[in-house]
Protein backbone atom coordinates (compact mmCIF):
# COMPACT_ATOMS: atom_id res chain seq x y z
CA UNK A 1 0.00 0.00 0.00
CA UNK A 2 1.36 3.82 -0.72
CA UNK A 3 2.24 5.30 2.04
CA UNK A 4 0.87 8.88 2.99
CA UNK A 5 3.92 10.50 1.21
CA UNK A 6 3.65 8.21 -2.12
CA UNK A 7 0.26 9.60 -2.17
CA UNK A 8 1.04 13.48 -2.00
CA UNK A 9 2.14 12.45 -5.87
CA UNK A 10 -0.80 14.37 -7.63
CA UNK A 11 -0.39 11.71 -10.67
CA UNK A 12 0.12 9.07 -8.11
CA UNK A 13 -3.48 9.76 -6.36
CA UNK A 14 -5.21 10.50 -9.43
CA UNK A 15 -4.50 6.83 -10.63
CA UNK A 16 -6.22 5.57 -7.51
CA UNK A 17 -8.99 8.29 -7.08
CA UNK A 18 -10.32 7.96 -10.93
CA UNK A 19 -11.91 4.39 -10.28
CA UNK A 20 -12.48 4.56 -6.42
CA UNK A 21 -14.55 7.09 -6.59
CA UNK A 22 -17.71 6.00 -8.79
CA UNK A 23 -17.38 2.55 -6.94
CA UNK A 24 -17.91 4.88 -3.31
CA UNK A 25 -20.73 6.76 -5.23
CA UNK A 26 -22.47 3.88 -6.59
CA UNK A 27 -22.19 1.82 -3.26
CA UNK A 28 -23.03 5.12 -1.39
CA UNK A 29 -26.11 4.95 -3.00
CA UNK A 30 -27.21 2.12 -2.66
CA UNK A 31 -26.98 1.79 0.32
CA UNK A 32 -28.74 5.15 1.28
CA UNK A 33 -31.36 3.93 -0.99
CA UNK A 34 -31.73 0.74 0.77
CA UNK A 35 -31.33 1.39 4.62
CA UNK A 36 -34.26 4.57 3.81
CA UNK A 37 -36.52 2.08 2.23
CA UNK A 38 -36.02 -0.40 5.20
CA UNK A 39 -36.48 2.23 7.74
CA UNK A 40 -39.51 4.05 6.16
CA UNK A 41 -41.30 0.38 5.75
CA UNK A 42 -39.87 -2.23 7.71
CA UNK A 43 -39.31 -1.18 11.06
CA UNK A 44 -42.09 -0.13 13.35
CA UNK A 45 -42.50 3.06 14.97
CA UNK A 46 -41.27 4.23 18.10
CA UNK A 47 -43.33 3.39 21.27
CA UNK A 48 -42.75 7.08 22.38
CA UNK A 49 -42.45 9.28 19.10
CA UNK A 50 -44.04 6.87 16.67
CA UNK A 51 -43.43 7.77 13.26
CA UNK A 52 -41.37 10.75 13.68
CA UNK A 53 -38.32 8.99 14.60
CA UNK A 54 -38.01 7.77 11.33
CA UNK A 55 -36.42 10.71 10.28
CA UNK A 56 -32.87 9.31 12.33
CA UNK A 57 -31.64 7.89 9.57
CA UNK A 58 -31.64 10.98 7.88
CA UNK A 59 -30.52 12.84 10.76
CA UNK A 60 -27.97 10.94 12.49
CA UNK A 61 -25.27 10.49 9.15
CA UNK A 62 -25.80 14.19 8.90
CA UNK A 63 -24.40 14.86 12.17
CA UNK A 64 -22.08 12.36 11.92
CA UNK A 65 -20.60 13.77 8.84
CA UNK A 66 -20.95 17.22 9.91
CA UNK A 67 -18.39 16.47 12.73
CA UNK A 68 -16.42 13.91 10.71
CA UNK A 69 -15.76 16.60 7.54
CA UNK A 70 -14.36 19.27 10.18
CA UNK A 71 -12.25 16.56 11.60
CA UNK A 72 -10.66 15.62 8.07
CA UNK A 73 -10.35 18.89 7.81
CA UNK A 74 -8.14 19.56 10.74
CA UNK A 75 -6.66 16.84 10.18
CA UNK A 76 -5.69 17.63 6.98
CA UNK A 77 -4.63 21.04 8.02
CA UNK A 78 -2.32 19.13 10.23
CA UNK A 79 -0.78 17.26 7.44
CA UNK A 80 -0.19 20.54 5.68
CA UNK A 81 1.34 22.55 8.03
CA UNK A 82 3.34 19.40 9.32
CA UNK A 83 4.99 17.74 5.86
CA UNK A 84 3.92 20.17 3.42
CA UNK A 85 1.69 17.81 1.89
CA UNK A 86 0.05 19.81 -1.07
CA UNK A 87 -2.81 17.17 -1.34
CA UNK A 88 -3.36 17.89 2.11
CA UNK A 89 -4.70 21.69 1.60
CA UNK A 90 -6.38 20.32 -1.50
CA UNK A 91 -8.39 17.71 0.49
CA UNK A 92 -9.11 20.29 3.57
CA UNK A 93 -11.33 22.63 0.80
CA UNK A 94 -12.59 19.60 -1.12
CA UNK A 95 -14.19 18.47 2.34
CA UNK A 96 -15.51 22.21 3.47
CA UNK A 97 -18.15 21.94 1.16
CA UNK A 98 -19.90 18.92 1.78
CA UNK A 99 -19.53 18.76 5.56
CA UNK A 100 -21.59 22.04 6.05
CA UNK A 101 -23.60 20.64 3.63
CA UNK A 102 -24.34 18.01 5.94
CA UNK A 103 -23.65 20.30 8.71
CA UNK A 104 -26.91 22.24 7.67
CA UNK A 105 -28.96 19.11 6.79
CA UNK A 106 -28.49 18.08 10.44
CA UNK A 107 -29.80 21.04 11.46
CA UNK A 108 -32.69 20.91 9.28
CA UNK A 109 -34.08 17.20 9.80
CA UNK A 110 -33.26 18.02 13.88
CA UNK A 111 -35.43 20.89 14.07
CA UNK A 112 -37.92 18.78 11.75
CA UNK A 113 -37.79 15.97 14.26
CA UNK A 114 -37.97 18.59 17.22
CA UNK A 115 -41.12 20.32 16.19
CA UNK A 116 -43.55 17.09 17.19
CA UNK A 117 -41.15 15.95 20.07
CA UNK A 118 -40.37 19.16 21.75
CA UNK A 119 -43.10 21.01 20.75
CA UNK A 120 -40.90 23.38 18.82
CA UNK A 121 -38.80 24.06 15.73
CA UNK A 122 -35.90 25.48 17.46
CA UNK A 123 -34.09 25.34 21.19
CA UNK A 124 -31.26 27.41 22.16
CA UNK A 125 -30.08 24.56 24.08
CA UNK A 126 -25.57 23.24 23.79
CA UNK A 127 -26.00 20.89 21.34
CA UNK A 128 -28.32 22.34 18.44
CA UNK A 129 -26.33 25.89 19.32
CA UNK A 130 -22.81 23.95 18.84
CA UNK A 131 -23.98 22.69 15.43
CA UNK A 132 -24.72 25.31 14.22
CA UNK A 133 -21.33 27.45 15.06
CA UNK A 134 -20.13 24.51 13.44
CA UNK A 135 -21.81 25.44 10.10
CA UNK A 136 -21.10 28.76 10.35
CA UNK A 137 -17.33 27.65 11.09
CA UNK A 138 -17.71 26.15 8.00
CA UNK A 139 -18.60 29.08 6.02
CA UNK A 140 -16.54 30.91 7.14
CA UNK A 141 -13.24 28.60 6.43
CA UNK A 142 -14.40 28.41 2.72
CA UNK A 143 -14.51 32.25 2.84
CA UNK A 144 -11.53 32.00 4.14
CA UNK A 145 -9.68 29.53 1.95
CA UNK A 146 -11.10 31.08 -1.13
CA UNK A 147 -9.88 34.98 0.21
CA UNK A 148 -6.23 33.32 0.99
CA UNK A 149 -5.82 31.85 -2.99
CA UNK A 150 -7.20 35.00 -4.75
CA UNK A 151 -4.47 36.72 -2.63
CA UNK A 152 -1.78 34.04 -3.88
CA UNK A 153 -1.35 33.08 -0.20
CA UNK A 154 0.67 29.86 0.93
CA UNK A 155 -2.47 28.06 2.57
CA UNK A 156 -1.05 28.52 5.94
CA UNK A 157 -4.04 30.88 7.61
CA UNK A 158 -7.22 28.44 6.49
CA UNK A 159 -5.06 25.27 7.84
CA UNK A 160 -4.21 26.91 10.97
CA UNK A 161 -8.20 28.36 11.22
CA UNK A 162 -9.00 23.89 10.23
CA UNK A 163 -7.21 23.36 13.08
CA UNK A 164 -8.63 25.60 15.59
CA UNK A 165 -11.72 25.31 14.51
CA UNK A 166 -11.89 21.44 15.65
CA UNK A 167 -12.27 22.68 19.74
CA UNK A 168 -15.81 23.13 18.65
CA UNK A 169 -15.97 18.99 18.53
CA UNK A 170 -15.59 17.64 22.16
CA UNK A 171 -18.24 20.42 22.70
CA UNK A 172 -20.65 19.21 20.49
CA UNK A 173 -19.72 15.72 21.24
CA UNK A 174 -20.28 16.51 25.53
CA UNK A 175 -22.64 18.99 25.75
CA UNK A 176 -25.53 16.95 26.30
CA UNK A 177 -23.66 15.88 29.18
CA UNK A 178 -22.25 19.55 30.47
CA UNK A 179 -25.50 21.61 29.95
CA UNK A 180 -29.09 20.77 30.92
CA UNK A 181 -30.89 19.89 27.34
CA UNK A 182 -33.43 19.37 25.40
CA UNK A 183 -31.46 17.14 23.58
CA UNK A 184 -31.16 13.76 24.19
CA UNK A 185 -28.53 12.12 25.29
CA UNK A 186 -26.07 9.53 23.17
CA UNK A 187 -28.46 6.56 22.26
CA UNK A 188 -25.67 4.50 19.90
CA UNK A 189 -22.28 3.37 21.37
CA UNK A 190 -19.62 1.26 19.47
CA UNK A 191 -20.27 -2.04 22.10
CA UNK A 192 -24.09 -1.00 23.21
CA UNK A 193 -27.41 1.21 22.61
CA UNK A 194 -30.53 2.52 23.52
CA UNK A 195 -32.49 2.06 20.56
CA UNK A 196 -34.19 -1.47 19.95
CA UNK A 197 -32.86 -3.54 17.21
CA UNK A 198 -35.49 -3.91 15.27
CA UNK A 199 -35.42 -0.11 14.78
CA UNK A 200 -31.51 0.45 14.39
CA UNK A 201 -30.30 -1.42 12.10
CA UNK A 202 -31.37 0.06 8.69
CA UNK A 203 -28.96 2.93 10.51
CA UNK A 204 -25.89 1.35 9.84
CA UNK A 205 -26.83 1.21 6.12
CA UNK A 206 -27.93 4.79 5.78
CA UNK A 207 -25.11 5.70 8.33
CA UNK A 208 -22.08 3.73 5.82
CA UNK A 209 -23.80 5.00 2.54
CA UNK A 210 -23.61 8.02 2.96
CA UNK A 211 -20.09 7.76 4.61
CA UNK A 212 -19.26 6.58 1.22
CA UNK A 213 -21.24 8.41 -0.54
CA UNK A 214 -19.47 11.63 1.35
CA UNK A 215 -16.09 9.86 0.30
CA UNK A 216 -17.03 10.53 -3.38
CA UNK A 217 -18.11 14.00 -3.42
CA UNK A 218 -14.54 14.63 -1.72
CA UNK A 219 -12.79 13.00 -4.08
CA UNK A 220 -14.84 14.17 -7.22
CA UNK A 221 -13.95 17.43 -5.53
CA UNK A 222 -10.36 17.36 -4.96
CA UNK A 223 -10.24 15.52 -8.74
CA UNK A 224 -11.42 19.15 -9.45
CA UNK A 225 -9.40 21.04 -8.00
CA UNK A 226 -6.10 19.28 -8.84
CA UNK A 227 -7.99 19.68 -12.87
CA UNK A 228 -8.61 23.22 -12.78
CA UNK A 229 -5.07 23.98 -10.91
CA UNK A 230 -3.26 22.00 -13.96
CA UNK A 231 -5.26 24.26 -16.37
CA UNK A 232 -4.41 27.18 -15.03
CA UNK A 233 -0.65 26.16 -14.54
CA UNK A 234 -0.88 25.63 -18.59
CA UNK A 235 -2.27 28.97 -19.16
CA UNK A 236 0.28 31.10 -17.38
CA UNK A 237 3.02 28.72 -19.05
CA UNK A 238 1.53 29.65 -22.21
CA UNK A 239 1.51 33.54 -21.44
CA UNK A 240 4.96 33.23 -20.60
Amino acid sequence: MPSIHALANPARFLKIARPLTPALLLAGAALILLGSWAGLTLTPPDYLQGETVRIMYIHVPAAWLGMSGWSGIAISSIVFLVWRHPLAAVAARAIALPGAVFAALCLATGSIWGRPTWGTWWQWDGRLTSMLLLFFVYLGYMALARADADRGGDGRIPALYGVAGSVLLPIIRYSVIWWNTLHQGQSIGLTQSSIDASILWPLWLTLIGFTLFFAAIVLMRMRTMLALAKAEARMRRMAA
